[in-house]
C-alpha cells in the first residue's frame, strides 16, 4: 500500500514549484510509503504527480511509481493491489518490466480505457492516471471504499490526495471548516462521503471515478451495489442452502488465497469472531507454514476478546501473537489519535484498532483482516433489532411507544448492565444497558429507516451544541431511496455498506494500519463476495435470529460452534468509564471555557450535557467522546 498525491496548475506552472509542492504532499503522509518515493511533472501543462512506497510486490526498480504507460501516454500514481493481476496480464499478452500490478492496472488503462480497466480489476486501490494526449486527468476509488481518496479544486487548481494532510501542505489553497459537516460528524462519529470537514474538499465515494481538464470536474459511478441489491432481490439463489454454502466456502477461498500473495511477510488480525476466524481459517487452509496471527486484549473483561482469539488460534495452529494492555497503556496513545485519523473522527475502536496495527507491523507488513462481514452477510444485531420493532411499530399506537420509551430510558447503561446481571450467563449480550436504551430511543420512531439513524447516532441533536448551525441533508435520508423494494434487513445492509462501512470501518483500517506502514487487506469485502452475498435470500441469509447462516457454516468446516458461538463483545474501548475517571482531567481541559472561546459551540450546553453524563442522568459517552475527538483535532492542527 502506498500514499498518492498530486497537484495541476491549470494555467501552467514552473517545474521547481510542481516538484516543491508535489514533495510537500508526499512528505506528508511519508509513513503510507516508507521504502521510498518518487515524482513526476510536466511543466508545460501544470501537473505533477506524487507517490510514496510502500513495497509489496515486486520490491525492484520496476515498481517504482509514478509510473508511465509503454506508449508514453498514461501516467499513474497508484494505491493498491490487484488481485487477478495474471489474469488482466495474460489478456494484455505483452512483455513487461517487472511483476508490479501497477504496470498491469497502467497497461489496462491504455488498452481498455479508464472504464474497461476498472470493470475488470479485482481488488483495493485509489489512483490518479493522467492522460498526456486528452489532457485529462482521471481518479478513482475502489469499489468497496477500501482507499480513501480526497480532492480538492479551487480557482486554478486541482489537487487530490490519500489524505487531508497532505492537501494541506499546499498552503496557498483554503480550508475553512464547514460546520455542517461537524454536526454530522458529532452524529455519525465520521464525515459522511463525500463531505470532509472542510468546505473546499471532497471524498471521491466508493465505486466512483473522477475526469478532471481545464473545462471542468465531474463525477461517475462505475459500480453501483444499490443496483446490484435491488436486481439480487428480484432474482435471489434459490438454490438448496447447501450449494449456496458450497460456493461461498470456494469463492471465499479463492478471495483469501488471491489475497495472500505477497512478496513481504504476511499474518492476519485474529478476533476469535465469525469473520477473522473464517478468513484465518482459510488462510491456514492454504497456506504452508502457521499463519502469524494477532490480537489485543484489555484487562477489562467486557472489552476483552483475547481469549476467544487464543483459543480458535490454538485450534487453528496459527503461530499466535497477543498483547493485553493496561488502561494505561492505552490511554497514553489518546493524544495520537488526531494526527493518526487526520479527518475527525470517533469510533472507539480507533484505538485497539491502531494496537494490533503496530502489534503485527513488527513481524509483517501485510495482514488481512476479517472486516466486513456484518455489512455483507447480515451480522449485526441491530437488523434483526429494527426489523422486529418497526413491526411492533406497525401495530402499537405512537403515544404508548413513545411512553415506554420515555420509561426504559429513565435507567442509566449503568443500571441496566447492573439489572442484567441476574440472567444467566449465556442469556445476556455484551454491553446489555447501551443495546437496552439504543432499543427504547427507537420505539418512538415509525420508519426502520428513521430507527436506523437513530441507533447511529452519537448525538441525536447535534445542532442544539452549535448556536445556528443546521445539519446538511442528511445521508440516511439522501440514500434511503437507494434501499426501496429490499426487505427491512436489506436497507439496512445496503445503507451499512454505502456509509457505515467506507466511511467509518474502512477509514478506521486504513488510518490505523496505514500509520504503521501496514498494508490491511479485506477479503470479505472482494466484490465478487459481496455481489454473491446480495444473491442469498434473505431466510437463508438470517434463520432462527441468527445472522451470517452461510457464513458461519463455511466456518464450522474448520471451527468447532462452541469457540466462537458467543456475544458480541465488539472491539471498543471501556469510554465512559475511562471519561470518568483517568481521563477526565484531559476532557476538562478539551471542554473549558478557554478551549471553547470561539464561538464554535454554546458553551454552556456543552457543559450541561458534560455533567449529565459525569452523573449518569445523560448515557451521552460515544457523543462526549467525539466532541473530545474533534477538540484534540483541532489543537492538533491549529
Amino acid at each position: 500500500m502506498c500514499g498518492i498525491a498530486g497537484i495541476w496548475r491549470l494555467a501552467g506552472a514552473a517545474a521547481d514549484e510542481l516538484t516543491v509542492r508535489s514533495r510537500a504532499m508526499t512528505d506528508a503522509i511519508a509513513y503510507r510509503g516508507p521504502d521510498g518515493y518518487g515524482h513526476w511533472s510536466d511543466p508545460a501543462v501544470g501537473i505533477a504527480l506524487g507517490h510514496r512506497r510502500l513495497a509489496i510486490i515486486d520490491l525492484t526498480a520496476t515498481g517504482l511509481q509514478p509510473m508511465t504507460s509503454h506508449d508514453g501516454r498514461i501516467v499513474i500514481t497508484y494505491n493498491g493491489e490487484l488481485y487477478n493481476r495474471a489474469e488482466m496480464a495474460t489478456e494484455l499478452d505483452r512483455p513487461w518490466r517487472g511483476t508490479s500490478d501497477t504496470e498491469v492496472l497502467l497497461e489496462a488503462i491504455a488498452a481498455f480505457g479508464i472504464e474497461g480497466a476498472l470493470a475488470r480489476a479485482n481488488g483495493l486501490f485509489a489512483f490518479a492516471a493522467f492522460d498526456r494526449a486528452t489532457r485529462t486527468l482521471h481518479l478513482a476509488r475502489d469499489r468497496l471504499g477500501i482507499k480513501p481518496l480526497y480532492w480538492t479544486r479551487q480557482g486554478e487548481t486541482f489537487a487530490f490526495a490519500s489524505e487531508l494532510k497532505a492537501l494541506r501542505a499546499l498552503d496557498d489553497l483554503r480550508f475553512v471548516l464547514n460546520p455542517g459537516a461537524l454536526a454530522a460528524y458529532l452524529r455519525y462519529a465520521c464525515v459522511p462521503a463525500p463531505e470532509t470537514i472542510f468546505r473546499e474538499v471532497a471524498k471521491l465515494a466508493p465505486g466512483h471515478r473522477l475526469e478532471a481538464s481545464p473545462a471542468g470536474t465531474t463525477v461517475h459511478r462505475y459500480w453501483d451495489v444499490a443496483a446490484i441489491a435491488r436486481k439480487s432481490r428480484q432474482a435471489p439463489d434459490l438454490r438448496p442452502e447447501h450449494e449456496i454454502v458450497e460456493e461461498l466456502h470456494e469463492l471465499l477461498a479463492d478471495a483469501v488465497k488471491r489475497q495472500m500473495v505477497s512478496d513481504v511477510p504476511l499474518g492476519a488480525f485474529l478476533s476469535g469472531g465469525i469473520d477473522s476466524s473464517t478468513v484465518v481459517a482459510l488462510m491456514q487452509r492454504a497456506a504452508s507454514r502457521p499463519v502469524k496471527t494477532f490480537s489485543i486484549g484489555f484487562r477489562e473483561q467486557a472489552f476483552d476478546e483475547a481469549a476467544g482469539a487464543r483459543a480458535v488460534a490454538r485450534h487453528l495452529g496459527t503461530d499466535h501473537t497477543e498483547l493485553i494492555l493496561s488502561a494505561a497503556d492505552a490511554q497514553a496513545l489518546i493524544p495520537q489519535l488526531p494526527k493518526i485519523y487526520d479527518e475527525p473522527f470517533a469510533d472507539s475502536s480507533q484505538l485497539p484498532t491502531f494496537l494490533v496495527s503496530r502489534l503485527a507491523r513488527a513481524q509483517v507488513t501485510v495482514a488481512l483482516s476479517g472486516d466486513g462481514g456484518d455489512e455483507a452477510f447480515g451480522g449485526y444485531v441491530r437488523y434483526q433489532g429494527i426489523a422486529r420493532l418497526a413491526g411492533v411499530a406497525r401495530r402499537l399506537p405512537g403515544p404508548l411507544r413513545r411512553l415506554a420509551a420515555g420509561a426504559i430510558g429513565a435507567l442509566s447503561a449503568d443500571a441496566w448492565d447492573t439489572l442484567a446481571r441476574a440472567l444467566p450467563r449465556g442469556f445476556t449480550p455484551s454491553h446489555p444497558g447501551d443495546k437496552i436504551r439504543k432499543g427504547a430511543a427507537i420505539l418512538g420512531e415509525d420508519d426502520p429507516l428513521a430507527m436506523y439513524r437513530r441507533v447511529v447516532s452519537l448525538n441525536p441533536e447535534p445542532a442544539r451544541l452549535m448556536p445556528g448551525v443546521a445539519e446538511p441533508p442528511d445521508v440516511v435520508a439522501r440514500l434511503g431511496a437507494e434501499t426501496r423494494g429490499l426487505d427491512t434487513v436489506g436497507q439496512l445492509r445496503l445503507l451499512d455498506m454505502l456509509t457505515y462501512l467506507p466511511d467509518d470501518i474502512l477509514t478506521k483500517v486504513d488510518r490505523a494500519s496505514m500509520a504503521v506502514s501496514l498494508e490491511a487487506r479485506v477479503p470479505l469485502l472482494d466484490h465478487r463476495v459481496v455481489e454473491f452475498a446480495w444473491r442469498i435470500p434473505p431466510d437463508v441469509l438470517i434463520a432462527g435470529g441468527e445472522g451470517k447462516r452461510p457464513l458461519r457454516a463455511v466456518l464450522a468446516r474448520y471451527v468447532p460452534k462452541a469457540l466462537v458461538d458467543r456475544p458480541k463483545t465488539g472491539f471498543g474501548i471501556p469510554v465512559g468509564e475511562w471519561l470518568k475517571g483517568p481521563l477526565r482531567p484531559w476532557a476538562e481541559d478539551l471542554l473549558s471555557p478557554a478551549a471553547l472561546s470561539d464561538g464554535l459551540f454554546d458553551r454552556a450546553a456543552v457543559r450541561r450535557w458534560f455533567d449529565e453524563f459525569l452523573s449518569g442522568r445523560r448515557d451521552a459517552q460515544h457523543g462526549v467522546w467525539a466532541l473530545l475527538q474533534f477538540q484534540a483535532w483541532r489543537r492538533a492542527y491549529a
